[in-house]
């Protein structure tokens, strides 16, 4: 098995079992299970388990601001409906039943104060959520403050979504972003 097919498998082990338990309760010795890959090549790939988690989160991150905004460009015309359909994307997501929440923000929960980087990886994935409104926001000319306030509605319905099971969140969530977009209109 080449370096790539390994790595690919050994991510993937990773993404699903660090959603399915959690971080820290996942060994080395499970991921390699899960993936058939050697130890001494998932060591070879990532020489801790430090190392396996940022990538895993940095593969996540590149993954969901790419989905976040292909779903708004192919399903809104104008910066306000792009904005809004950050919710529809959320909702879809939490309708899924492999949801377990977001792997940022339970990351982060795990080890965010003890990993300098997952804090970093984490932060800066939210920050990027928070841009992407800010892109949409400051195209309607609505104050800076608005993106912050549509992520922490996005967020807040993450970890809703999470804790309750239900994409519901997502909804209400968007009705309350769709109450700001329009004040600030």
């Amino acid at each position: 098995m080449d370096a790539d097919t390994a790595e690919l498998r050994l991510l993937e082990a990773a993404e699903e079992l660090f959603d399915e338990r959690g971080v820290q309760a996942v060994g080395m010795d499970a991921i390699r299970t899960a993936s058939g890959v050697s130890l001494k090549r998932l060591y070879q790939l990532f020489p801790s388990k430090d190392h396996l988690v940022w990538a895993v989160l940095n593969r996540r991150d590149a993954a969901v601001r790419e989905a976040i905004a292909a779903h708004g460009a192919a399903r809104a015309d104008t910066p306000y409906e792009r904005a809004l359909a950050v919710f529809d994307y959320l909702g879809d997501w939490f309708a899924d039943p492999g949801f377990r929440g977001c792997a940022f923000i339970n990351t982060f929960g795990e080890m965010g104060g003890i990993s300098p980087d997952v804090a970093e990886i984490a932060r800066g994935h939210k920050q990027a959520l928070r841009q992407y409104f800010a892109e949409q926001t400051d195209a309607l000319g609505a104050p800076p403050e608005l993106a912050d306030q549509l992520a922490l509605l996005a967020n807040g319905a993450m970890v809703v979504a999470g804790i309750d099971g239900s994409p519901e969140p997502a909804a209400q969530a968007k009705g309350a972003a769709r109450v700001l977009l329009d004040a600030a209109r």
